[in-house]
């Protein structure tokens, strides 16, 4: 059969089954490939018609919109341009533009010549810059002009491209393209297992890894990401996730054109929830991706004061808490699904279209998906309710894993022992299948020698009205080894005081086990102002995941001996 063939007949059991999971998933098989450019076996061939971009911006032009037949002509210029300046196969472009249409320009004409991409946020700092420069073997830069003061001199690079200004000596702009053919001529075939894609983990407990992907694993492997959202062809798409993250390509550029969706997104340089509200209704989006960080910020507003055409909801990036789908669901009629994935892979687990949604659980495993419950400490024979999410990677191994982390060997070696991609993430499942989210590895801790798990606590705080925001840490305790403390952001309206932070502990102490009650409570902002003492905010990644890691690290290194601090209360029962 004809590779290419091969991918569209998975593509459409998916899209055929779309809400039938016990069919989808018994029938699924991944296609097997050895020679596969997505960009020009799948991509080129979309109706050319179709729309496949709307790019909504603050700034003039306010609105531009492309059909798959627009964006393959100019990705095929593109390419031209960048083949006849020396990039070649397997040479490193690290792309750093924001939602601009070039980005998708850039994306697809590198995937076309079998240059090796590094998607990197337009918000990294010189030395993240560099140690990506660096550890990615870069040869060639495409950024915008916003970033030209923060990149310096860039010694070393075969060439330099930039998009939205004249270019300073020593780069060239992307507009050059516009004056090669529209044509593409490829030199050779892509292996489906070349190098595709290097992306730098967000690093939330670590520094950050580089994961390495082919021409398969993760064009091919999104149609889980595809059946997970729900999408169909001609569907208005908004994911909103910054660029250069992976889930920026997950949702924006693999799992929307495998279905022949429209991609929509909105380039702004601060988020609005009520410019989110207006969008929505205004571009009659059908499906909507978002983290719950968003999701957050979302329900604080009049969700009923527009007419919303949306069909599909689903969050990811961290485990979506139950009160959010609740809001949502009395709003717009509509159930937010979680889903769960890693940079390492596409999604993995997921509430899929026209299923039972189970309060609190991400779902079961999505097709082509084996998944296992990694737990040591239980017999082999066993299996355990809670233990490590791991994908099973013995043969037929499923396509839209990782092909390994691309400068450290051992640490793959590590990570898939014993025929197992072990994602650091504790997850419990049911007698239906349903997987809940516990924490990170790294996350998850003792307290009276009871495991602790943040996100549950969490959940219970932020269902309290007053609270936007939680973080729950262990923080070190003479009797009990470690108590759960929480970190508080409140809602804008809401004043801190220590009455509030006794309701809160009381709150959670009403609705967990007597062991998992949280001890100390700190406020960390409120009113959209800093609080003179203690955190301004809750620290996180560029892509919006709470770094739980430096908050251990501030209790850690605490005087208990000296009580609590202005902005905290503590439970002494």
């Amino acid at each position: 059969m004809n590779e290419a063939a091969a991918f569209r007949d998975a593509r459409a059991l998916l899209l055929e089954h779309a809400t039938n999971y016990h069919e989808a998933y018994a029938r699924f098989r991944w296609p097997s490939l050895t020679h596969f450019n997505w960009a020009l076996d799948h991509f080129d061939h979309l109706p050319e018609g179709d729309l496949a971009l709307i790019v909504r911006s603050e700034v003039s032009p306010g609105r531009r919109s492309f059909t798959f037949g627009q964006l393959r002509t100019s990705s095929n210029q593109v390419a031209n341009l960048f083949r006849q300046a020396g990039v070649a196969r397997g040479d490193r472009l690290l792309l750093m533009l924001g939602n601009t249409p070039e980005l998708w320009l850039v994306f697809l004409a590198c995937m076309k010549l079998g240059v090796v991409i590094v998607p990197s946020t337009t918000a990294l700092s010189r030395s993240e810059l560099d140690d990506r420069l660096v550890r990615g073997g870069v040869k060639h830069v495409v950024a915008e002009s916003g970033a030209l003061s923060k990149l310096g001199e860039l010694n070393g690079l075969a060439t330099r491209w930039l998009v939205g200004e004249d270019p300073p000596p020593g780069w060239r702009s992307l507009e050059e393209a516009t004056a090669f053919p529209s044509d593409f001529e490829p030199f050779g075939e892509t292996l489906a297992s070349d190098t595709l894609l290097l992306y730098f983990t967000s690093g939330t407990t670590a520094k950050p890894k580089l994961v390495r992907h082919t021409h398969a694993s993760y064009p091919v492997g999104h149609l889980s990401t595809m059946y997970w959202i729900g999408l169909r062809p001609r569907d208005l798409h908004w994911n909103i996730s910054s660029p250069g993250w992976a889930k920026h390509a997950w949702s924006n550029i693999f799992a929307p054109w495998n279905a022949g969706a429209c991609v929509f997104v909105h380039a702004t340089a601060r988020f609005s929830a009520r410019t989110t509200l207006d969008l929505l209704a205004e571009e009659a989006v059908t499906t909507l991706c978002a983290p719950p960080t968003v999701w957050r910020m979302l329900v604080l507003e009049d969700l009923q004061q527009r007419n919303i055409s949306l069909r599909e909801c689903v969050a990811a990036g961290e485990p979506l808490n139950p009160e959010i789908i609740s809001t949502v669901q009395q709003a717009w009629n509509i159930t937010v699904r979680d889903g769960f994935g890693q940079t390492e892979t596409t999604a993995l687990v997921g509430n899929s279209p026209g299923q039972p949604v189970k309060p609190g659980s991400m779902g079961r495993p999505l097709p082509g998906y084996r998944i296992v419950l990694q737990n040591d400490l239980v017999d082999a024979g066993d299996e355990p309710q809670e233990g490590e999410l791991a994908v099973d990677l013995a043969a037929p191994r499923p396509t839209g894993v990782m092909a390994g982390y691309a400068d450290d060997a051992a640490l793959w070696n590590e990570a898939s022992r014993g025929d197992r991609y072990r994602t650091g993430d504790i997850v419990s499942r049911d007698a239906d299948g349903y997987i809940t989210y516990v924490g990170r590895a790294d996350d998850v801790f003792k307290a009276s020698d009871y495991r602790i798990s943040p996100f549950e606590l969490e959940s219970v705080l932020l269902e309290h009205p007053s609270v936007a925001e939680a973080a729950v840490v262990p923080s070190p305790d003479s009797l009990r080894l470690a108590v759960p403390k929480a970190f508080v952001v409140l809602r804008p309206e809401i004043p801190h005081s220590t009455e509030l932070g006794r309701e809160l502990l009381a709150f959670v102490r009403e609705r967990v086990a007597p062991f998992k009650r949280i001890r100390r409570l700190e406020f960390a902002m409120q009113a959209g102002a800093p609080l003179d003492v203690g955190l301004t905010v809750l620290p996180k990644t560029i892509s919006g995941k709470i770094r739980r890691v430096e908050l251990r690290v501030l209790e850690t290194g605490r005087d208990l001996a000296a009580g609590p601090n202005a902005n905290e209360v503590w439970d002494h029962g």
